[in-house]
């Protein structure tokens, strides 16, 4: 099994992506095959991840694929490979809420028994970094083989830092100062992401890959790395047990406004035998020939509403499209009759509008309708995870009699699904719901 770490941290913000960017991208440039994972539902920091490695990145998330498909995902993701790297999300023993440590960077790295790395922000701190060092080193059963520091105010700060590691017996692996090159833009949901600003973001990687190579002993990680344990574990296949011959061609939206992928997805409908085909909601004026199946994952139309609002030539082939479409979150946007008041494809009866409130969390989640995806009754794990409302213009509530697509405690029902459409808010990792893919490919295949 190939060589692993985990990049941890405290809490959010201090500078776990910063820290994993750099050190894949110095790996890569010493000429290691290198790795990019993120645990949890995150999709913006794998695109930091991807530029940097020069491979997917990927997620690895307990809560909507269960955790005995952590270990498969991970060996799938890191074929040929030398070295991979897990980022954390948000503090090291931060998970689902209510769910103890499910879903958490300390659960997956007990699952992959790979050692941790924690970053810590110590701007404001000296001695009392132990403290916190040795906190997270005693709670829980992570194996915590180093620290690396970040945002170091001087020579002086730096060794106080280190001596008081050393007090508890943990080794500082490295000290990043500030550095206002390497910082990202930020929005209303996070970082920019990568697919909008490519040239700034590959300067951004180079820069982090620059730092890090300068301010982190990356041979000191490199054996700590080595240090994981033999992982025994049969890699997860993206191919179904019999696959569509001839299969249908598959559209998949892509480009800066649907950047929110997840890279089993297109490896699982390719797997079930469909002819993917990645098109731009923003530039192609046409589906891509012969598409008998169309699916629209997350991003940020509402960024783009204008271009997208003058692509007629889509909206009018989209809307008038006779396959079947999957669309979760922005997807579910795109497909309405207005965002913000700009003309969408209108292929599903509502308005989209963005409010103030941020919409977050995993959902447990039944189906109500049949649709493309599932037949009613299906149980999923998903998220949720966005600043907008949609309202179908008859002004009711979606209910299992008019085609809701899912329903979970605590909320009305939510989405819409019909026998040809499946559109929802809730974001679906497909490798633990594998049977997706094959749902919708053979009936496209029959469409």
């Amino acid at each position: 099994m190939v060589n692993r770490i985990v990049i941890a941290a405290p809490a959010s913000g201090h500078g776990k992506t910063t820290v994993a960017t750099g050190l894949l991208a110095a790996f890569a440039r010493r000429g290691l095959r290198v790795a990019p994972f993120k645990v949890g539902p995150d999709y913006i920091d794998p695109g930091y991840h991807a530029l940097a490695a020069g491979r997917p990145g990927r997620n690895l998330d307990p809560v909507m694929v269960g955790e005995d498909l952590v270990g498969p995902l991970f060996a799938h993701g890191s074929q040929g490979a030398d070295l991979a790297v897990v980022e954390g999300v948000m503090g090291l023993y931060d998970g689902r809420t209510g769910a103890g440590d499910t879903g958490s960077t300390a659960q997956v790295a007990n699952l992959l028994d790979a050692p941790v790395i924690m970053v810590v922000d110590a701007a404001a701190q000296g001695r009392s970094i132990a403290a916190v060092v040795h906190g997270f080193r005693s709670f829980g059963t992570v194996r915590l083989a180093g620290v690396i520091l970040n945002r170091v105010g001087s020579d002086r700060h730096e060794q106080i830092l280190r001596d008081a590691c050393e007090e508890v017996g943990t080794p500082v692996l490295g000290a990043l100062r500030r550095a206002d090159a390497v910082a990202a833009p930020s929005r209303h949901l996070g970082l920019v992401p990568a697919a909008e600003r490519r040239a700034e973001a590959l300067a951004s990687v180079e820069a982090l890959a620059a730092l890090v190579a300068a301010s982190v002993d990356l041979d000191a990680v490199a054996a700590v790395a080595r240090s994981a344990a033999p992982l025994t574990v049969t890699p997860w296949t993206p191919r179904a047990p019999e696959p569509v011959a001839d299969g249908p061609v598959v559209a998949v939206a892509g480009g800066p406004a649907f950047s929110f992928s997840y890279a089993e997805t297109t490896e699982l409908l390719s797997g079930a035998g469909a002819t993917v085909v990645p098109f731009d909601p923003l530039h192609d004026t046409a589906l891509p020939a012969g598409t008998k199946a169309l699916v629209v994952g997350g991003g940020f139309p509402e960024v783009y509403a204008s271009a997208l609002a003058g692509n007629a030539e889509l909206l009018a082939d989209v809307r008038g499209f006779g396959g079947l479409i999957a669309a979760e979150c922005a997807g579910l946007l795109w497909l309405c009759k207005t965002l913000d008041g700009a003309p969408m494809c209108g292929v599903l009866d509502a308005d989209a509008v963005m409010t103030p409130s941020l919409t977050l969390g995993y959902r447990d989640a039944v189906a109500l309708s049949d649709s493309p995806l599932a037949p009613a009754g299906t149980r999923v794990t998903g998220h949720e995870f966005h600043r907008t409302v949609v309202s179908p213009r008859s002004g009711l509530l979606l209910s299992p009699a008019s085609g809701a697509a899912w329903a979970w405690r605590g909320a009305d029902p939510e989405g819409f699904a019909t026998p040809t459409v499946h559109a929802s808010y809730l974001h679906l990792h497909w490798a633990g719901q594998r049977g997706m893919a094959e749902r919708l490919v053979r009936a496209a295949a029959v469409a």
